[in-house]
């Protein structure tokens, strides 16, 4: 009987080390492992010095700054308006925030800042935009944003649609011209949100958390088509001004529309915020022979954030999913499937990706 305990003992004890082991071993799991390509994609990635000219961050983390630095990366936070969502309600807030971001940073993050359109129908309302922003020009901002609410949502006294060319906004324009600063412009949406819904759209699953940006069928509601002449019209009004179309300009399924602004207009350009899914899914001979031919006038961006109540492991582990994603995309030559369709690489020249991940970031957002 003692013999037979103790085997039984040494069995239960075997047991429990055994499970006691696998308690503390990494898990396999594919969900919380990096693909095997990811280390090396975020080496070349980080060789570069890569500027992101499009993050929205709320937050301070030591774990985040740590990757910064891994990956000598700076980061433009971009600060926006939105009545719609609560950490953007507050405009003086959110400026306060950032800038503390800013020093606390070590020089990895700088600050688009952008002024209260909701305020439009004010008599002060262009006075109270330039006195601010030039308050923030005097503390380091480096750009300005004017976001969709401005086309999209805001209305005038009379009830129409403010538009980005209207009267009132010209003074701002040329405020920022004349500081030599930069106007990151992000007017209407992807084709999508006029319709018909599609689900195989990149930017689908959006409208399904933020409905009320998707506007199909809405009545009295003004076509994409005259949200961008507006801000053509602010382009042709304002040589001097330079400005980034970001997501593409809101141009993502049409290189050759992108083109003939570029060509248009020497002070505008892009950046890839968001939309470089769609240029994924375009044959890349064409893609490829875009950014050549227009290299000095893209910048890269994602449109990543970090909000207030993010959990920093998920947080950290998109960031570089998305950069290592970007990187395979655009600077080898690799075959990888994107949600069931397979995307060629671009294998760009090494020239190419230096301005589009660095260089053009800094002409275009001098002070990066």
């Amino acid at each position: 009987m003692i013999r037979v305990g103790q085997t039984i003992f040494r069995v239960i004890l075997g047991l429990s080390i055994t499970l006691s082991c696998a308690a503390q071993a990494p898990a396999s799991s594919s969900a919380l492992e990096k693909p095997s390509y990811e280390d090396g994609a975020l080496r070349a990635f980080a060789a570069i010095r890569p500027i992101d000219v499009h993050v929205h961050v709320f937050k301070t983390d030591p774990a985040f700054q740590k990757m910064l630095e891994r990956l000598n990366l700076k980061l433009l936070n971009i600060l926006v308006m939105d009545n719609t969502n609560p950490h953007r309600k507050d405009l003086q807030r959110q400026i306060d925030d950032a800038q503390a971001l800013v020093k606390s940073s070590r020089g990895h993050i700088a600050l688009c800042t952008t002024f209260d359109p909701y305020k439009f129908d004010r008599a002060s309302f262009s006075a109270d935009a330039i006195k601010q922003i030039d308050r923030d020009f005097t503390q380091g901002a480096l750009a300005v944003k004017v976001w969709k609410n401005i086309g999209m949502e805001i209305k005038d006294s009379g009830g129409q649609y403010v538009m980005a060319d209207d009267a009132k906004f010209e003074p701002i324009y040329q405020a920022i011209a004349n500081h030599g600063k930069t106007l990151m412009t992000h007017l209407a949406e992807p084709d999508v949100a006029w319709g018909p819904a599609d689900p195989a759209d990149p930017s689908w699953s959006y409208y399904q958390e933020n409905p009320q940006w998707y506007v199909a069928n809405r009545p009295g509601f003004p076509s994409k088509q005259r949200i961008l002449e507006a801000r053509d019209h602010v382009l042709a009004n304002n040589p001097k001004l330079r400005m980034v179309g970001v997501h593409l300009g809101s141009m993502e399924r049409d290189l050759d529309n992108i083109a003939s602004h570029l060509d248009k207009y020497p002070n505008f350009a892009i950046d890839t915020a968001a939309r470089m899914e769609y240029l994924m899914l375009m044959p890349a001979e064409k893609v490829r022979a875009f950014l050549i031919k227009y290299q000095d006038r893209v910048l890269y961006g994602t449109d990543l954030d970090l909000l207030p109540d993010a959990k920093l492991p998920d947080t950290l582990k998109e960031w570089e999913s998305t950069y290592a994603r970007d990187w395979r995309f655009l600077a080898t030559g690799e075959t990888f499937n994107l949600e069931g369709r397979q995307v060629h690489g671009l294998n760009l020249p090494q020239p190419v990706l230096q301005k589009i991940f660095r260089s053009n970031a800094i002409r275009w957002i001098p002070g990066l």
